[in-house]
């Protein structure tokens, strides 16, 4: 478990990894020095993995984004796992429980690429059904 003001910590640099140390301490109301050590031992203990880059502006407006359930056949599921893996556009890869067994999320700059993804991870060896629901929105993202 982690404290309060750890948690604080990683929602702010859930909104922006590369604030300064100097920000962070300002906004935790704490030292720099403090700062810097929580992060080195989140960092330590795995609670934070890594830092990764946001798309944002005309180009994050212009990309489409599925979500994409999958139905795998059970002694090909790493096989797939693996094939999808290697499909760039796949950008997360879910397992989940219920109908579906896992969960793509695919972005692609338009609507012709998203179709062409769709196709593909359709035709994988080891897929036996899809279903997609296209991302008309983003509300918010952490």
């Amino acid at each position: 478990m982690i404290g309060k003001q750890d948690q604080e910590l990683l929602l702010l640099l859930r909104q922006n990894a590369r604030s300064s140390i100097s920000d962070l301490a300002r906004a935790l109301n704490v030292s720099r020095s403090t700062v810097q050590n929580r992060i080195a031992k989140l960092e330590a203990s795995g609670v934070i993995r890594g830092y990764a880059v946001q798309l944002g502006g005309e180009f994050s407006a212009n990309q489409v984004e599925a979500h994409v359930s999958i139905k795998v056949f059970q002694k090909l599921t790493a096989r797939t796992n693996t094939a999808l893996e290697q499909i760039s556009q796949v950008s997360q890869l879910y397992s989940v429980s219920g109908e579906y067994d896992l969960i793509a999320i695919v972005q692609a700059q338009s609507l012709e690429e998203l179709s062409a993804v769709l196709d593909e991870i359709g035709n994988l060896e080891g897929v036996e059904r899809t279903n997609s629901a296209v991302v008309l929105e983003t509300r918010f993202r952490r």
